[in-house]
């Protein structure tokens, strides 16, 4: 893990700090702002590798950004970008096309050896994810992907909602099965999107169900509480079949339920040590069971112990046996 931070700078020396170090030397880009707000200026970053690619976020003030020629010369990468903007709208323009408004939450996919640039649309700083994947035939599957220019994924795009569960999974890392596959997959359904791969491909159909798994997941872990969260519940939000939701965990070795009890019981053991003067019973009720019984035999299974036990502290928690 990589991990930098201007605090530690003099205010003078942050911004150029970032442009040189950052901005040129780590990621090849061209960075701009007024000389009157550069002592103002804050930025964190980080980046990790995973699956032989490169998760970077970031969280900065608001500046100007490009990727000129000079920059693609000097740091050239053949690689696919997949870029989530968590925050900060603005505007990118890739030369090819009008120039595209990156709201909260939108998608852009491009190749990194192209043009582009961005510039806020406010001054109110900037949160921002990048997966960077190094190209190979194998990955390609026969698609181009040099010529692909930045362009803002749609949000009514069928590969949208489980390109976007996989990408938070990969700034989670915890949740991916398999870090290597996971990023193949990212790949795949930015081809998808981009009209390269044919969604009827075996190898899109695989990277279209590890996306809707991702989705599912964060769909249970956000409803963990109701006890009515079912594969159909799921499979309405998705846009899928109740198969296709089954499916999707049979990789796992898990059901759809068992995933979901495991997942509960977790949950239920962090509330206890959050919350040690809540009552064991409130305590299931909140993460979902509707039975006291289930509740004890479901935690003693995954914990090894019951949950006044782990509260207590008498011994650690062996691991979890699913």
């Amino acid at each position: 893990m990589l991990r930098f931070s201007t605090d530690d700078l003099r205010p003078e020396d942050r911004f150029d700090h970032w442009c040189e170090v950052r901005g040129k030397g780590l990621l090849g880009v061209t960075i701009e702002l007024e000389r009157e707000r550069r002592r103002d200026f804050a930025g964190r970053f980080a980046a990790r590798q995973v699956g032989g690619a490169v998760m970077s976020q970031m969280q900065a003030s608001s500046y100007r950004i490009s990727r000129t020629a000079p920059d693609i010369a000097r740091m050239s990468g053949d690689s696919l970008c997949l870029s989530l903007q968590v925050r900060g709208a603005g505007w990118l323009d890739a030369g090819q096309q009008p120039r595209q408004h990156i709201g909260d939450g939108d998608i852009v996919i491009s190749h990194s050896d192209l043009p582009y640039c961005g510039t806020p649309q406010g001054q109110g700083g900037f949160d921002y994810r990048m997966l960077k994947i190094p190209l190979n035939a194998e990955l390609l599957l026969g698609a181009r992907a040099e010529d692909l220019c930045a362009v803002r994924l749609p949000r009514s795009a069928s590969v949208a909602r489980p390109l976007a569960a996989l990408f938070d999974a990969f700034a989670r890392a915890s949740d991916l099965l398999n870090p290597v596959t996971d990023v193949i997959h990212a790949a795949r359904l930015a081809l998808i999107a981009r009209g390269r791969l044919p969604a009827g491909a075996p190898e899109a159909r695989a990277a279209l169900r590890a996306g809707f798994f991702h989705a599912a997941r964060e769909i249970m872990a956000r409803d963990l509480c109701r006890p009515a969260l079912s594969p159909e519940g799921v499979a309405r939000r998705l846009g899928i079949s109740v198969r296709q939701v089954h499916v999707l965990f049979e990789p796992t070795g898990l059901s759809f339920m068992r995933t979901l009890t495991v997942m509960r019981v977790r949950a239920a053991a962090e509330l206890l040590r959050a919350k040690q003067r809540m009552p064991v019973a409130d305590v299931a009720f909140a993460c979902g069971f509707e039975s006291l019984s289930v509740f004890y035999r479901a935690f003693q299974n995954v914990h090894g112990m019951p949950p006044r036990e782990l509260r207590r502290g008498d011994r650690e928690t062996t691991g979890v046996r699913v």
